[in-house]
């Protein structure tokens, strides 16, 4: 480590304070301000002169004029290393169950906890041998980390080509121990642990190629798999007002979505639900191992209640760790909530720092520092053949569910993917309460985009008779336009809203979709032999609720064929064509090459 530069505090205003320093400091630098018996971190984040302004990390009460100020000359950065699957953090990557047993429930300002402390110890395994070559990046050897395979890398930042001076056998290590000694090509010999540190606004670009997100995440919500879908390695955002539902929706993707690991930012929201996440996710079972999704999950934690600086930290720190943990050819899901919480916090250190607002007293780079954190998605193939992702969800919580607020836009022109909460559906109970008609997605999905295209259009014109109904009521609405209504409330009811609760509607398969929308779109397509609308309600009552209990059967049960027979049953009784030719018309209707 370098040596250390001082300087004094000449000014405090809020969460920010200015000091001046004779010494060299640089910019995002790490330093503690020295008050009483408490050493505060912060963070440089513009300097002027002598003379250079920080943001603090804690609560800056009892700071005075003349308090020393200690830089560090690093910048702020995380451990990266075994053992951080299952953690919960605080932005600045604090364990927060560790200083929880140290402080108790008031969390004491300058207490810093290693992150990875030094009694962990795992098996590791070899797999270069002295000799051979490495960059930065490279496998040099294995330890079990839970459900996976933990590769230990080479440094990040050891730039160039390096020798195996020597490497440890297999055996159990202390993760501060040395396991390798590289040497450079000036002779130096350079130990190697299995913990290294990364400066967290800086993205990993230890990759050989970044390519184009094409393959659909499964995330077995239906409106989203198969309306709006998200690319493996893309970006989507979840705007809404509070009470939408995007904490549920976030809870539900995140246990069933196919990843490797989910990595949750709670970054400003209420501790209300932070707590309420941090109690759940110990208690979930997870369907694709049996064991807890805590085994596979990351929480980084800083709620309302904790100091404005953090949030910033927190969602860095969290995109840090993904792109770490996909070095290894896993597939990660980074979930921010809430990219608000994290606008705010930069609009107030802004307004300290004097600079030119931009539209709502937000700062005029706000785009760009928006953009720059959704660019750190996506999905990257090695040297080796081997691929992993980053895929990047964020919620955003405008005031009063207003989508035209600037973070909001400046959410939806870097995002491939806009699933738009919205009040109306939600008061309705109808979730997820993704709004159909709002919503959009520049990604391909499980189902062909000719079907998904009509029955958009039945929903656009579902919607146009319900407005039109509640002006002439329904007895001015013809029997025709009637039955184009019930039919996109029943797809409605059916396909987009869906059961969290219940163990088999709150996931679907892929293949699922597709069956069932087929299934739908028959319905879509038929002219059903109702004349009277009384009868017409009644009928697609009935459909309705076989559907609903077909959705809360096994796939591929006997129960499942039984209510597909019934459906079968219905459908033929009140179609005035039959149900093979409708399959047929609609088999020529969509050429969809496979797909579907």
């Amino acid at each position: 480590m370098s040596s250390r530069s001082i300087g004094k505090v000449v000014g405090v205003n809020g969460n920010m304070v200015t000091c001046e320093s004779e010494d060299k400091v640089l910019m995002n630098e790490v330093g503690y301000i020295v008050t009483g018996d408490k050493r505060l971190k912060a963070e440089v984040i513009r300097i002027r002169g002598n003379r250079s302004e920080l943001q603090v990390f804690e609560m800056t009460r009892g700071i005075g004029i003349g308090d020393e100020v200690e830089f560090t000359q690093e910048l702020l950065a995380v451990e990266l290393g075994p053992g951080l699957i299952g953690q919960i953090f605080d932005g600045l990557q604090n364990p927060l169950p560790q200083v929880a047993e140290k402080c108790g429930f008031f969390l004491e300002r300058g207490v810093y906890l290693p992150s990875l402390p030094k009694e962990l110890r795992f098996e590791f395994t070899p797999l270069l041998k002295p000799g051979d070559m490495v960059e930065r990046g490279d496998t040099i050897g294995t330890v079990p980390e839970g459900i996976f395979t933990h590769q230990i890398m080479v440094p990040f930042n050891l730039f160039g080509k390096f020798k195996i001076k020597s490497i440890k056998s297999k055996a159990e290590y202390s993760i501060r121990d040395t396991i390798c000694e590289l040497e450079n090509e000036k002779g130096n010999i350079i130990p190697i642990s299995m913990v290294f540190e990364w400066p967290v606004k800086r993205p990993i670009d230890v990759y050989q190629e970044k390519l184009k997100p094409t393959e659909p995440l499964a995330t077995k919500v239906r409106i989203v798999d198969t309306l709006f879908p998200v690319a493996l390695g893309g970006t989507y955002c979840v705007p809404g007002p509070f009470g939408a539902g995007k904490t549920v929706l976030q809870q539900i993707t995140s246990r069933y979505a196919e990843v490797d690991i989910v990595i949750i930012a709670a970054c400003g929201e209420r501790a209300g639900e932070v707590v309420e996440t941090l109690r759940e996710f110990p208690e979930l079972i997870d369907p694709r191992t049996g064991k807890t999704l805590m085994e596979r999950t990351i929480i980084i934690c800083n709620t309302s209640s904790m100091p404005v600086a953090a949030r910033e930290a927190s969602v860095y720190t969290a995109v840090t760790l993904a792109e770490y943990y996909r070095q290894m050819g896993l597939n990660i899901l980074l979930l921010a909530d809430s990219t608000s919480r994290w606008a705010q916090a930069m609009r107030e250190m802004s307004g300290r720092l004097e600079e030119i607002p931009g539209e709502e007293a937000f700062p005029a780079y706000l785009e760009s520092v928006i953009a720059s954190f959704y660019e750190r998605a996506g999905i990257v193939r090695f040297k080796d053949g081997r691929k992993g992702s980053v895929t990047i969800g964020g919620t955003v919580s405008p005031a009063g569910g207003n989508f035209e607020e600037p973070v909001t836009q400046a959410t939806l022109k870097v995002v491939g993917a806009f699933h738009g909460l919205s009040r109306e559906r939600s008061d309705a109970r109808r979730f997820p309460a993704i709004h159909p008609l709002e919503s959009w997605s520049k990604y391909a999905g499980a189902v062909a985009p000719d079907k998904v295209a009509y029955v958009s259009s039945v929903l656009f014109r579902g919607n146009e008779v319900d407005q039109m109904m509640k002006v002439v009521g329904e007895e001015g609405t013809s029997i025709d336009d009637y039955i184009i209504f019930l039919k996109s409330e029943f797809f409605d009811a059916v396909y987009l809203q869906q059961n969290a609760f219940d163990p088999v509607d709150a996931s679907t398969t892929i293949i699922r979709q597709r069956f069932i929308f087929d299934w739908i779109i028959w319905i879509l397509l038929g002219e059903f032999n109702l004349q009277e609308k009384n009868k017409a309600r009644e009928y697609f009552n009935n459909l309705r609720q076989l559907f609903l209990d077909w959705n809360g059967c096994e796939w591929e049960s006997d129960e499942f064929k039984s209510f597909e027979s019934k459906i079968k049953q219905s459908l033929e009784s009140n179609l005035t064509e039959s149900f093979k030719s409708i399959q047929e018309a609609a088999g020529k209707r969509f050429k969809d090459q496979g797909r579907g």
